[in-house]
C-alpha cells in the first residue's frame, strides 16, 4: 500500500520517465524486472538511467553514473520504479550506492516482492537518513512488471494463451495441412511476443503436424525456452524441436536426461510443469498449442492473459477454437490488415 497520497503531477511525469526508461530492456533482463531510474534536482532531471541486460549494472546505478553535475546528489530526488536491491547477487546493492551518493530523497513506485529484498532496500534507505515515499502510481508500475510479481507472489510464471482462428472460430481445418490465418506482419508480432517471453509450450499433435521450430526469426532478440508436451515419445528426432538449436524440454513420462523432463501423467501435468519452470525461474510462459493443451489450461484456469488472431479466412469446419470463459475477462481489440487482434485480460 502506498505510504503517502502527497504525490504531486511532476512526481508523476518523473515516475512515468521511469517506465518508458524501464520498457526499453523488455526482452533482455528476465527473470530480473524491468526498472527505470531518474535523478532529479533543482528542479530538472540530472541524470537517468535503466536496467539493459541481465548481469548488467542496474537501473540505480546506470543513473546515478550518468550523472555530470556530482555536486547536486546531495540535494537530489531519485525516482525509480521498484524498490532498490539490498543485497549482492549479479551485481553489488542499489541501496548501498544510493547511500554512497548521499542522495537527500528516494521515490519508489512498488515495493520489491523478492524475499531477498521484500522491504530492506527501503529500510536501508531510511537508516542512512534518506527521505523514502513509495506507491507512486502503484497499480501502473505492476503492470509493467506483472511476470516478475506474478511469479514471486504466485509462484509461477506468467501464463498467456496464445492462438490463431479463422473467421469463423476454426483452428485448423480436418486434413494434416495447416491453414494459413496469420500475416506476414502478425507472424513478426507473434515473434517479437516471443523474444520477449520466457517459455513457449506446445501440446504433441501440434509438434507433429506443425513441426513448430518456435523461435524467432522474424525479430530481434533472444531465443524462448521452447516446450513440447509428448507423454508417448512421438516427436521424432529428425523434427525442429529436437534439432538442439535452442534450450528445449520435451516433457514425458519415462525419460528424464536433457531435453526431456518425466512427469507423472497419472496426475495433471500443469502444476508439476508450472513448479519446474519456476524452480528454472521462468517468469513468462505463451501456451501455443492446439485445442486439448488450451482447453485444459483454461479449463484449470492457468492463465493470466488470452491472445487470439483472427484472420480472414474462412474454413466451414475443422477444430473449434477454444471456449472462453464466460466471465471476469476484458477485453482489448486491435486490427492489424485484414486481421483482428483480441487481448483478454483477467
Amino acid at each position: 500500500m502506498a505510504e503517502s497520497t502527497l504525490f504531486s503531477t511532476l512526481d508523476a511525469h518523473y515516475m512515468q520517465r521511469c517506465f518508458y526508461l524501464a520498457r526499453l530492456g523488455r526482452g533482455y533482463v528476465a527473470p530480473n524486472p524491468m526498472v527505470g531510474c531518474v535523478v532529479v534536482a533543482e528542479g530538472r532531471i540530472i541524470g537517468e538511467g535503466y536496467h539493459r541486460q541481465y548481469g548488467e549494472p542496474h537501473a540505480e546505478v546506470n543513473a546515478l553514473n550518468s550523472v555530470k553535475e556530482r555536486h547536486l546528489l546531495p540535494q537530489s530526488t531519485v525516482y525509480v520504479n521498484l524498490e532498490p536491491c539490498s543485497h549482492h547477487g549479479k551485481t553489488p546493492p542499489c541501496a548501498d550506492r544510493l547511500v554512497y551518493e548521499g542522495v537527500k530523497k528516494v521515490v519508489i513506485c512498488n515495493v520489491d516482492p523478492n524475499p531477498q529484498v521484500a522491504g530492506r532496500g527501503i529500510e536501508k534507505l531510511r537508516k542512512a537518513g534518506i527521505e523514502v515515499e513509495t506507491g507512486l502510481l502503484e497499480k501502473e508500475g505492476w503492470e509493467l512488471n506483472k511476470r516478475f510479481f506474478t511469479y514471486f507472489t504466485q509462484k509461477r510464471p506468467y501464463i498467456i494463451l496464445k492462438w490463431a482462428q479463422t473467421a469463423d472460430g476454426f483452428l485448423d481445418a480436418f486434413n494434416d495441412k495447416p491453414i494459413r490465418i496469420s500475416t506476414e506482419i502478425t507472424k513478426a508480432l507473434v515473434h517479437q511476443m516471443r523474444a520477449e517471453e520466457s517459455a513457449i509450450l506446445v501440446g504433441t499433435q501440434t509438434a507433429l503436424k506443425d513441426n513448430p521450430s518456435l523461435h524467432t526469426r522474424r525479430w530481434f532478440g533472444k531465443h524462448p525456452l521452447r516446450i513440447a508436451i509428448d507423454k508417448n515419445g512421438k516427436i521424432p528426432p529428425t523434427h525442429h524441436l529436437l534439432d538442439g538449436t535452442q534450450d528445449t524440454l520435451i516433457v514425458n513420462q519415462t525419460r528424464n536426461d536433457a531435453p526431456y523432463l518425466q512427469v507423472d501423467f497419472g496426475q495433471n501435468i500443469i502444476p508439476q510443469l508450472l513448479t519446474e519452470l519456476y524452480n528454472r525461474k521462468i517468469q513468462s510462459l505463451i501456451v501455443e498449442g492446439g485445442e486439448k493443451t488450451l482447453k485444459s489450461f483454461i479449463e484449470g484456469n492457468y492463465f493470466d492473459e488470452i491472445q487470439v488472431e483472427i484472420g480472414s479466412y474462412t474454413c466451414k469446419q475443422g477444430t473449434p477454437a477454444p471456449v472462453l470463459p464466460q466471465s471476469g475477462l476484458q477485453q482489448e481489440i486491435q486490427r492489424i490488415g485484414n486481421g483482428t487482434f483480441v487481448h483478454y485480460y483477467k
